[in-house]
């Protein structure tokens, strides 16, 4: 089935709406940040080990429930599991500008964690339902371009709102668009195309068709133990931890490293922090755009993006914190090469597995990312804290994506035709 063939309408219709959704839940997972930077360690009077913890509780959350919320997606509903999601991630959002008892904060944000853990796996499936292997790393780009672009205009605008409504009033306001947009959500999405009113007949065939099509050529597996026990899956697990923890490491706690080096006020912090979430955007549709030409270099685009984020965290670390300017420059490309080759990083699981076990080893995958971020969320906060600026924290994160650069290298890439390659030499999958 040619690409020319498939509806157009898919892109102006979904994407804009994948795209909101997936910025609402990273907004109020990385307002932190900001909040913690705007005065709320003082006014819970946290050390270094229960801010850092406050921080990581959510991806402790965010572990747990990836792969039952991707199973839920691919068995019953991925627009149901994320409208609910939506309404809950919203209520627990506002509530940490609510909530001023340290031990119930952690239980909220472990919860907020919980709840957004579903909506990652749910859109990369509903995404496979909509796009081919050809669109699937623009498609998955789109998704996660609201990561970066809502990290920039949530540094902004939530130093103002820290500025004139302090750090509780951020987070309560912050929170209310998500119970909004879950309405909207429901209204516009259908789970799949043959559910859609706005394509035609023909249209909707064309578009199974095509999906039909990529998943003659991947070897059929039976259940889930095999999917994660193969070694694609395995290694970009592992790859996807080591990356994460360099990500959250540097997301969360940006604000705090830029404020302490540059002494600037709460306001511009914000707009500081925003520059290397404009250059991760403008990196990751390039590198997008170019991998879905050409499918075969994505694993390539994202080791090398990565080694490139480790080596100007290497160099943040040699320059020291007496040259802020050469430092925040250096931070600003480690931000930038981390989230360039988010795209095609997901477009490869679906290129190695059916669809029936695809969507639940990216949960696998994304649960070890959670695992990663909370390390990196936790241990950059708490290096920060103890050494009093940020230099062990590059070497941390320089180390991660240095081994998540040797695993994603370690990948091999299915041959047109083949299954996928197991754990041990010579293990079979049978039709």
């Amino acid at each position: 089935m040619e690409q020319q063939s498939l509806p157009g309408s898919r892109w102006s219709r979904l994407i804009p709406v994948i795209f909101i959704t997936y910025s609402l839940a990273y907004l109020d997972r990385s307002n932190y940040g900001l909040g913690a930077a705007g005065g709320l360690k003082q006014a819970l009077h946290m050390n270094a080990a229960s801010s850092s913890l406050l921080a990581s509780l959510f991806f402790l959350g965010y572990f747990f429930f990836q792969v039952p919320g991707a199973h839920y997606a691919k068995k019953y509903s991925a627009k149901r599991l994320v409208f609910w999601a939506l309404i809950l991630w919203g209520i627990f959002a506002s509530l940490q500008g609510v909530i001023t008892n340290l031990p119930l904060l952690y239980v909220d944000r472990f919860l907020l964690g919980v709840v957004e853990s579903v909506v990652m796996p749910a859109m990369l499936i509903f995404i496979s339902h909509w796009f081919t292997n050809g669109e699937r790393s623009r498609a998955n780009t789109f998704l996660i371009l609201g990561n970066p672009i809502t990290v920039l205009w949530m540094s902004v605008i939530s130093g103002y709102l820290i500025q004139w409504f302090h750090w509780q009033g951020m987070f309560v306001i912050e929170g209310v668009p998500s119970i909004i947009w879950a309405f909207i959500w429901w209204a516009v999405v259908k789970d799949k195309p043959e559910e859609s009113r706005w394509l035609s007949a023909a249209e909707k065939q064309a578009v199974a068709a095509a999906l039909a099509a990529e998943q003659a050529g991947i070897t059929p597996v039976r259940n889930y133990r095999e999917a994660f026990t193969s070694r694609p899956v395995v290694l970009l697990s592992l790859q996807y931890f080591f990356w994460s923890i360099g990500v959250y490491g540097f997301v969360l706690w940006l604000p705090s490293m830029i404020k302490a080096a540059s002494h600037v006020g709460i306001v511009s912090t914000g707009w500081l922090s925003s520059v290397p979430f404009l250059l991760a955007a403008i990196l990751m549709m390039i590198t997008s755009f170019l991998t879905d030409r050409r499918p075969s270099t994505r694993k390539a685009y994202v080791w090398v993006s990565l080694l490139v984020g480790a080596v100007a965290f290497y160099l943040s670390y040699v320059s020291g914190s007496g040259h802020f300017t050469t430092s925040f420059i250096l931070l600003v490309i480690a931000g930038g090469a981390m989230y360039a080759p988010y795209g095609p990083f997901f477009a490869i699981v679906p290129d190695l597995l059916p669809s029936n076990v695809a969507g639940v080893a990216m949960a696998l995958i994304n649960c070890m990312g959670a695992l990663g971020s909370f390390v990196g969320s936790y241990f950059v906060g708490y290096l920060n804290n103890v050494t009093g600026g940020p230099n062990a924290s590059y070497i941390f994160m320089a180390l991660s994506l240095v081994v998540a650069v040797l695993l994603t290298m370690a990948v091999r890439a299915r041959k047109p035709g083949a299954g996928i390659e197991q754990t041990m030499p010579g293990q079979q999958i049978s039709k």
